[in-house]
């Protein structure tokens, strides 16, 4: 059944949104975000201080697409206000391991991973920011996407294979994230 959907999102006083469809920016104290939507028939607009979408007649695909719109536009506008951070362990059971941000390359690298010569690597994207304090790493980024990935990425790389997980327990490993919606009205 085919019906009229609506949603609308507040705007925060430090917070400014730009709308030139399919394009959406928004601006805050911690940086600019932009992002271009596959809108389809969803009708985006801003009236004070809210972002409304809607949609006349949506089917279940159409209102997945305006839920989903709508929490990046959430979350875009939470990380122009306060940055997501991400948080890392280190640990190393069997042997020491090594870490340093590599500014020329712009990378993080992993020395004596499991008592390997070759050093791994991961790259640092664009808008994030890596810090190592003692045996964790934190990452921080106004984009959601990005730190989640960036954090990922981290992880990923450390990932031991062919050797039993209950004795081999070494690694970097995400103890702390951002979870949970975003209150929408």
């Amino acid at each position: 059944m085919k019906k009229k959907i609506r949603k609308t999102i507040r705007i925060p006083e430090k917070v400014d949104v730009k709308i030139e469809l399919p394009k959406i920016t928004v601006s805050g104290p911690q940086g600019t975000l932009e992002r271009e939507f596959k809108l389809r028939k969803v009708k985006v607009k801003k009236e004070n201080d809210e972002i409304i979408l809607e949609h006349e007649k949506a089917t279940k695909n159409d209102k997945k697409l305006l839920n989903s719109i709508a929490a990046h536009i959430s979350n875009m506008i939470k990380g122009v206000e306060e940055k997501y951070e991400y948080k890392l362990q280190i640990c190393s059971v069997h042997f020491p391991i090594t870490i340093n941000i590599d500014k020329e390359k712009n990378s993080l690298v992993i020395k004596n991973f499991l008592g390997e010569n070759k050093d791994r690597e991961v790259r640092i994207r664009k808008d994030v920011d890596v810090k190592i304090n003692g045996e964790f790493i934190v990452i921080t980024s106004a984009n959601k996407e990005e730190a989640g990935q960036q954090a990922a990425d981290i992880e990923n790389i450390t990932k031991i294979k062919a050797k039993d997980r209950r004795v081999f327990q070494d690694g970097i490993w995400i103890v702390k994230k951002e979870k949970g919606r975003h209150k929408r009205e």
